[in-house]
């Protein structure tokens, strides 16, 4: 399970690769394990079929580095990936979380105060100190009612005086040349709303008009889908995976950590995160998982 592929290390993006380490991960995937498409796995899944140490490559929320970084990495070593859009920040949109991070990264205050909307005081004098920042702040956002949660963003970006870029999501351009590619693409709602924080209709339509936005750009079927932050029972229910197979996807991926398997529900298939940075502790990871 990934997000981005960043060109070089980021200290404020700490968990996405950079592609220097995105490609040797790839390398060990190319070279250890049997990669599938997320389709064709779960059909062998299904019939029993899977080859031994079987893997499906995922992206969540539609980044520009997906296309620009991502993909030629993917075609140098002969993979195929899954790629989850959300279908309301294309074409220059930006998600909530990302102007938090870009909000504190490019503010020029060495402390930042948001007492006015409850949220404290913050240091942002040093890159340690804006980690810390962002990382306090996602967290303390990440389950308000979107309205609320927006709002407060809203006056983080004016109070950090921080000017946002435009470019982090895909286009529609790039979607449709990824989907040329070869590489698989899959529903992850609208706007990314945690589903249980919003009302039984408003999950459906987020759920099946994200489908529809993405298979009139690619012209094919979309089949595959990812819940929004991903973990069963706080972010997700039974109702939404009842949703998502009422409106025609084939399988689920959650964010709970683990392997599927033939007694696994598609609608909450397990997923991995990419942690290790070294090629060695990636592949002893995974070949760990393969056999646990």
């Amino acid at each position: 399970m990934y997000h981005r592929v960043i060109d070089s290390p980021d200290l404020l993006l700490s968990y996405d690769p950079d592609k220097k380490v995105f490609s040797k991960q790839m390398s060990v995937l190319s070279t250890l394990f049997n990669v599938l498409p997320l389709s064709e796995a779960v059909t062998q899944l299904r019939s029993g079929t899977l080859p031994p140490r079987a893997v499906c490559i995922t992206f969540d929320d539609g980044y520009a580095d997906n296309y620009c970084a991502a993909l030629p990495i993917l075609k140098h070593w002969g993979l195929c990936a899954t790629f989850f859009i959300a279908t309301g920040y294309m074409n220059g949109g930006i998600m909530w979380n990302d102007m938090i991070i870009e909000a504190v990264r490019g503010t020029k205050k060495k402390k930042v105060n948001l007492k006015d909307i409850g949220l404290g005081e913050y240091n942002t004098d040093s890159l340690n100190d804006r980690l810390t920042t962002i990382t306090s702040l996602i967290k303390k956002l990440k389950h308000l009612p979107n309205s609320e949660r927006s709002n407060k963003v809203q006056s983080i970006v004016e109070i950090t005086n921080s000017k946002l870029p435009d470019n982090l999501m895909m286009t529609d351009l790039q979607l449709k040349e990824l989907s040329r590619s070869s590489m698989e693409i899959g529903g992850h709602t609208v706007t990314h709303p945690i589903l249980t924080s919003i009302d039984r209709e408003a999950a459906k339509n987020e759920i099946v008009n994200g489908k529809k936005m993405l298979e009139k750009l690619i012209d094919d079927e979309v089949s595959l889908f990812a819940y929004p932050n991903g973990k069963f029972g706080m972010d997700y229910t039974n109702e939404h995976a009842k949703m998502v197979l009422n409106a025609g996807f084939k399988c689920a991926v959650a964010t709970d950590t683990g392997v599927a398997n033939m007694d696994s529900d598609l609608y909450t298939l397990p997923r991995i995160g990419p942690w290790d940075k070294s090629r060695l502790k990636y592949g002893l990871r995974l070949l760990k998982y393969s056999y646990s």
